[in-house]
């Protein structure tokens, strides 16, 4: 389903906005930066889902653009059969960050849906966006037009949260293959929580609204349908026309609640309780893939754009930064065979012939996955989570302090070399600097869960109950 978190910039103490949150899929996740590319004329990409979807479809090429983007994305490999790699979003070189979040349209539109459905899919749709976007206006621009051309290939609804410095937009793509979507604008005041994501009136007696886009058949479908009597002077509700009709969940409420709060102190919202809304484990456990909060800047240069990721569920990991300057992710962070999909049939070896080889390099698999190492913490703090996770949870708030702290002085050395014209050595400086503190906070992963399965093993034994613990949460 996964989570989006916007803040506006008005409510932050560093005034920037942030866009957060988690992918919430069980396979394989893995730290991608995409370099920007030159496409020849006449090239395509291949979009959609497969008859082997959970939602049938078939696939189709749209026109690919003369030049895409650099961006920072996590990627995975499976979800409900929608062809991989498939990605919740990221950031672009040009400062729009996107996340990709669940949103079910109503049962009717679902069972409308062609059972040969083509376009994009939601994460096409979120990679696109990366990809082409320079603002988060263009983001939802892309979509409708996408929409509009290709049609889209969902599996019952979805929504992107796309967010620049100034503004976001919570997009939502209806099931049904009628082409409906609609987006809400959020600005420098707005606190939003997505999952799943949702939009409530829309004031369609106001075609011009500055706050709202939606698709041109938005109105007229409904009426056609009997969702909607605009006659009888029923208000637009867009969650109970077109989605499952009970508007914002509780865990969205909660937190949107508890930031808006936060945001009425003196000091407002700081990005440590950003990383909190992220790692908390009332909305985080073993569902979130990963952790991403990205800061959202204006005008700075390129390799200085950066956000903050966590491997697995931040409950179990610490958020470290990455820079889009970074030219090489460590190993350990990459795509790994473990939670891969496809993996358990394949080989690290070629006796038998290309079509069994497994998809990860071998030197790549002889290194640790990151995602692994994370994941076994996590299994042990959640086996006595009122004992070990305030002791975890303290350890990466430490080391998030130092980091926040360093950054100013990471940032101001890149952009001297930068101004010097050696953006060669800013680049090499930055890859350097997130590697080590990627690997740092591996190695501090695997330190505590040998200490903490040691202490497990003397005060209580490992559990082997087939019913998993966790903490409680309210989604």
């Amino acid at each position: 389903m996964s989570y989006g978190l916007y803040i506006g910039k008005n409510l932050t103490a560093d005034g920037l906005g942030y866009l957060a949150g988690y992918g919430d899929e069980p396979s394989s996740h893995w730290l991608e930066i995409v370099p920007r590319a030159h496409h020849a004329d006449g090239t395509a990409i291949t979009v959609g889902v497969t008859p082997q979807a959970e939602m049938r479809g078939v696939l189709s090429e749209i026109p690919q653009v003369a030049e895409t983007a650099r961006n920072i994305r996590v990627s995975y490999s499976y979800y409900l059969g929608v062809p991989a790699p498939l990605t919740n979003g990221g950031l672009n070189e040009y400062g729009v960050a996107v996340r990709d979040i669940w949103s079910t349209s109503r049962d009717a539109l679902i069972a409308m849906t062609p059972r040969d459905q083509t376009g994009p899919n939601y994460s096409d749709l979120a990679r696109i966006v990366l990809e082409r976007a320079r603002t988060a206006q263009e983001g939802v621009e892309i979509i409708a037009d996408l929409i509009a051309r290709h049609g889209y290939a969902d599996y019952g609804g979805n929504s992107h949260l796309i967010a620049d410095a100034d503004e976001a937009w919570v997009v939502i793509e209806c099931s049904g293959g009628k082409g409906l979507w609609a987006a809400e604008l959020l600005g420098p005041d707005s606190i939003r929580a997505s999952r799943p994501g949702y939009i409530g009136v829309i004031p369609v007696d106001q075609s011009d609204h500055p706050d709202f886009l939606y698709s041109p058949n938005l109105v007229s479908f409904a009426v056609q349908q009997g969702w909607f009597d605009a006659a009888a002077g029923q208000p637009f509700d867009f969650n109970k026309i077109y989605g499952d009709g009970k508007g914002p969940w509780a865990g969205a409420q909660w937190i949107e609640g508890e930031m808006a709060r936060r945001a009425k102190r003196p000091e407002k919202i700081g990005i440590a309780d950003i990383f909190w809304a992220v790692r908390t484990e009332k909305l985080t456990g073993d569902t979130a893939g990963y952790g991403q909060v990205v800061p959202l800047y204006g005008e700075v240069p390129t390799d200085l754009r950066m956000l903050w990721h966590t491997q697995v569920g931040a409950v179990a990991a610490p958020f470290a930064p990455v820079f889009m300057g970074v030219t090489q992710v460590p190993e350990e962070y990459r795509q790994h065979r473990y939670l891969t999909a496809g993996e358990s049939a394949r080989f690290v070896d070629l006796r038998h012939g290309q079509a069994v080889l497994s998809a990860v390099p071998q030197g790549i698999e002889a290194t640790r996955s990151a995602t692994a190492v994370f994941k076994r913490l996590l299994y042990l703090v959640a086996q006595h989570d009122d004992l070990f996770r305030p002791e975890v949870t303290a350890v990466w708030e430490a080391i998030e302090r130092k980091l926040v702290a360093d950054c100013p002085a990471i940032i101001d050395t890149a952009q001297t070399l930068i101004d010097a014209r050696k953006p060669e050595r800013a680049a090499a400086f930055l890859t350097y600097y997130c590697r080590t503190e990627l690997l740092a906070a591996l190695d501090l992963g695997e330190t505590l869960a040998r200490s903490i399965e040691a202490r497990t093993r003397a005060l209580f034994g490992i559990n082997t109950d087939m019913m998993p613990k966790s903490a409680a949460q309210i989604w």
